[in-house]
């Protein structure tokens, strides 16, 4: 287990090198933030002392590795735009977007798992056929579609939801909570179904057809001839025997979760890390742009390592490749 992390560390350092190169060289041709900084009556030479004070005419191997540099100390710079450090910019908007795809995955799995079982068990009821034609159009729709016409039910014609916005947030030191507030349950409802519909179509099909496979196995057919009753071989063999790849979805999708939040961020106006990325884009706001797209990367990258780890926990065929190797 230990040569297993510390392989995957290597590796997750390597990926997140790559990425920071894919940031750093993306964004410098996304435009001049100098131009966005000032106004049109600022001279060249002003204009030259700004991109010489911002290190925009230095080398590009030195930009570089000062930006990694920087990246691991957790100095990000400053954002062009606000000038503000972007350090404090991602602390105030991570809470918002991490609390969101939080409360979306625990929906999708809460929804999902149940679903994908009862659909595997039972595949010819019509319950089933409705939980199918459900995913059908969870995965159909469009994200921001869906999110529009939530705002539309829910919040404009009934009225029962706020339309936009985080609600009231208490703080807990440098985090910032909506969840343990009536208006930011209220709040979050609408957006956390937006963005957790997909996850939870996904994952419903995912269960259903690996309970629907592995119901088939000969060592299900076996417990049967044991006499054992349904409860046991449905929720202690053929749902055990899911989980495997119901922990790779789930662990992937979290990512993208956490990545295209983006979108229901736009449509709902909450104040997240995608909202931040977006206005950003239109200013060209490098340091905020190379940020984000680090900061995804590296939440992919924890994520799939958890992953890894999981799998050896879960399945002990790996644990038993692992040690003849």
């Amino acid at each position: 287990m230990i040569a297993l992390i510390i392989r995957r560390l290597f590796q997750s350092f390597v990926v997140m090198l790559a990425v920071a190169l894919v940031a750093f060289s993306l964004f410098r041709y996304v435009g001049d933030p100098v131009s966005q900084m000032v106004g049109q009556e600022t001279s060249i030479a002003d204009r030259e002392r700004l991109r010489e004070e911002l290190g925009l005419n230095d080398p590009i191997i030195v930009q570089f590795s000062r930006f990694v540099l920087n990246s691991l100390q957790g100095k990000f710079g400053i954002s062009f735009r606000l000038g503000r450090p972007v350090k404090e910019l991602i602390a105030e908007r991570l809470p918002a977007t991490l609390e969101l795809s939080l409360v979306a995955a625990l929906f999708s799995l809460a929804v999902g798992i149940p679903m994908g079982v009862y659909t595997g068990l039972y595949p010819h009821r019509y319950l089933s056929k409705f939980f199918q034609a459900i995913s059908l159009i969870g995965i159909s729709l469009p994200t921001f579609l869906i999110g529009i016409l939530l705002i539309l039910i829910f919040g404009v014609i009934l009225g029962w939801l706020p339309t936009f916005g985080r609600g009231e947030v208490v703080k807990l030191g440098w985090w910032s909570t909506g969840l343990l507030t009536v208006s930011g349950w209220k709040a979050i409802i609408m957006p956390a179904f937006t963005l957790g519909m997909f996850q939870l179509t996904l994952i419903m099909r995912l269960v259903r057809s690996e309970m629907m496979e592995v119901l088939r196995a000969d060592f299900i057919k076996f417990a049967r001839a044991r006499g054992l009753s349904n409860r046991a071989i449905n929720f202690g063999h053929a749902l055990k025997n899911t989980l495997v790849p119901v922990i790779t979805i789930t662990g992937l999708q979290l990512g993208s979760i956490i990545a295209f939040a983006i979108i229901t961020e736009t449509v709902f106006q909450w104040p997240g890390m995608g909202l931040l990325f977006l206005q950003s884009i239109q200013f060209a706001d490098i340091p905020v742009m190379s940020t984000y797209l680090i900061l995804i990367a590296f939440f992919f990258v924890l994520i799939n390592m958890i992953v890894d780890i999981l799998y050896h926990i879960v399945d002990p065929r790996l644990r038993a490749e692992g040690a003849v190797v």
